[in-house]
């Protein structure tokens, strides 16, 4: 299945700002923005994203009628997808999620989803679902250890692939799981997803802005919160956030 076009460019100040600005003039995509360099890439929490050159920045600008917490459940989309982009070159049993959407090559953080968006002049929101991935460097001196693509090859593949082959074969992948998204609804793909993610019967410390907590992890519920069980017995839904598995305060 192919996916959405995609537009790349040599340098950017932010996929996801350019792809905003064109979703606030009224373009709804789908479109792939993808970039060889960017000069102020955002991570979650309104981070800065390490923007080295030889890595993939890309964002998929499209538009959905779906209610805004249905719609964010695209976020397991795309961390699916950036899942199968590695396994084409890497061992797939080195490939993981770690809750909610950081895709991790041998326990280490490869790639990072930021997912924003806003009302849509012509009705129903646009999504600007921003991924960045770990092709040939990872960034230093980072909170928790980092890696690259190029650091974990299978043995078959010779070096990592180009930008534009690595956006077209992520564009192919989120498609296919868009689709079955839409035509399946969102419980295939949450089992998909768990069936990538580890951790999720352990302990677990959660970093949520202004509070911290620690506790098990019990799964996920339906909508794919985490269900985070506390030291005195009552249960916390984890919508966002920070979290560490196998960890205690």
């Amino acid at each position: 299945m192919p996916g959405a076009p995609i537009l790349l460019l040599d340098h950017v100040d932010s996929t996801n700002a350019e792809a905003r600005r064109r979703a606030e003039a009224g373009e709804t995509g789908p479109l792939w923005i993808v970039a060889r360099s960017q000069t102020a890439g955002r991570g979650r929490r309104g981070r800065a994203w390490e923007s080295d050159t030889g890595n993939l920045f890309a964002t998929l600008l499209t538009a959905t009628r779906k209610p805004p917490a249905e719609a964010a459940q695209v976020t397991f989309v795309a961390a699916l997808a950036v899942a199968d982009l590695l396994d084409a070159y890497a061992p797939p049993s080195l490939v993981t999620i770690k809750w909610p959407n950081d895709v991790m090559l041998a326990g280490d953080k490869a790639s990072g989803i930021l997912v924003e968006s806003g009302m849509h002049a012509r009705g129903g929101l646009w999504l600007a679902v921003g991924i960045g991935v770990n092709l040939a460097h990872a960034p230093p001196a980072t909170e928790r250890p980092a890696t690259a693509l190029s650091q974990h090859l299978r043995g078959d593949v010779v070096a990592v692939p180009a930008i534009d082959g690595a956006a077209a074969k992520l564009a192919e992948a989120f498609a296919i799981w868009a689709e079955r998204w839409e035509t399946l609804g969102f419980e295939p793909v949450l089992d998909a997803w768990r069936a990538r993610t580890p951790g999720l019967d352990g302990p677990a410390v959660a970093r949520l802005g202004n509070e911290t907590l620690a506790g098990r992890a019990e799964g996920v519920a339906p909508d794919g919160a985490l269900r985070l069980r506390l030291a005195d017995g009552s249960l916390r839904m984890i919508s966002a956030g920070d979290v560490f598995f196998g960890e205690q305060a």
